[in-house]
């Protein structure tokens, strides 16, 4: 591991690489930051896949190339007067001491991970001047699913939650069987609307039992490629297509793929 001296130096060293990449590199020199900004959501979904990989070779790099970007928008904001690297180290840190008043010396106390929260949504809300709602801060163009779990969390916060974590299943059983209503109807738009509560209802339920959705939802989508991929091997070594199949043996072959796991 290096030493906090060497960290530093090789941070230097990036900020100097970046200043050249961006006076002598014709690619480099053209970049705005709209140009960017599609590569930096991929390089960030590319992060969050190699951690759910739990690669850490693959993490470090990934988490290399979003440090490129942040390096980028900084000395393009450099070049332009508005902000530095400096400016948004400064910023960060500010926003970190005020937002931690239990480790910082003020008056507001914290001794678990809950008080933690309600007390940032507190402070979030005075940064904002109290003229925003409790939701404001939630970004629109997150994930759904995210969003979903983000929303939540923001409501808990504000004191709006379940007395028993249990009372949600009731929720989420009512949802189900205002969806399966909407089915008999066929109204798209409705049964739509349904199933959107019902999701709703659902993520809550992994919030609340301190499961993040959108990794439980991932965890299932790779098993489920990897079920189908061994389903598919099954069948080419048996020279035959999917399609030749019935489903009893698609069954047989998923169930052994199982089994392999």
């Amino acid at each position: 591991m290096n030493s906090r001296e060497e960290q530093l130096q090789a941070f230097d060293r990036l900020l100097t690489v970046m200043d050249t990449l961006r006076a002598q590199c014709p690619w480099d020199r053209k970049q705005t930051m709209e140009s960017l900004r599609e590569n930096t959501i991929e390089e960030t979904y590319e992060l969050a896949s190699a951690i759910m990989k739990h690669d850490m070779t693959e993490i470090m790099k990934e988490l290399g190339d979003v440090l490129l970007h942040v390096v980028f928008y900084a000395r393009i904001g450099s070049e332009t007067g508005d902000f530095d690297i400096g400016d948004v180290c400064n910023r960060l840190c500010d926003k970190l001491i005020f937002r931690h008043p239990h480790i910082y010396g003020h008056t507001m106390q914290a001794e678990n991970e809950e008080q933690v929260e309600q007390n940032w949504e507190q402070i979030k809300l005075r940064e904002k001047g109290g003229n925003k709602t409790v939701l404001a801060g939630i970004p629109e163009a997150l994930p759904s699913l995210i969003k979903a779990h983000r929303i939540q969390d923001k409501a808990r916060n504000a004191g709006f939650d379940w007395d028993e974590r249990e009372q949600v299943w009731d929720k989420v059983k009512e949802e189900i069987g205002e969806f399966e209503a909407e089915i008999a109807g066929m109204d798209h738009d409705k049964m739509e609307a349904e199933f959107g509560d019902l999701f709703f209802s659902l993520v809550n339920a992994a919030r609340l039992y301190h499961i993040k959705p959108d990794n439980a939802l991932e965890r299932t989508n790779r098993k489920f490629i990897r079920r189908f991929n061994y389903l598919e091997q099954r069948a080419a070594e048996q020279g035959r297509t999917l399609n030749e199949m019935s489903l009893d043996e698609m069954e047989a072959i998923w169930q052994e793929a199982k089994k392999e796991e």
